[in-house]
């Protein structure tokens, strides 16, 4: 059975990575996940702690990791990057 992941909250931590992050040569990198987008913008990627993930065009996705204890630490964060944000507005 496959998770469904929260495509919005998602898109929501790439877009923190992208404002707050520092430049690396694969996009952006902040709090340990660095983000990427293609040149046209319909495909995003974010990856960090051995896990990568690709948001593509309809909000289809692809995440790839070898062990679940990565994939649960990477969404972790995500969430982190998420709820910082809604802190960092309400401020």
């Amino acid at each position: 059975m496959k998770n469904e992941l929260n495509i919005a909250k998602l898109l929501a931590a790439f877009e923190v990575v992208m404002e707050k992050g520092g430049e690396t040569e694969f996009g952006k990198l902040h709090e340990g996940i660095e983000a990427a987008t293609d040149y046209d913008g319909y495909n995003v990627y974010l990856r960090g702690n051995g896990v990568e993930l690709h948001i593509g065009f309809h909000n289809t996705y692809d995440l790839k990791y070898d062990q679940e204890h990565l994939k649960e630490s990477f969404l972790k964060k995500i969430d982190a990057l998420v709820t910082h944000k809604i802190v960092d507005n309400h401020h």
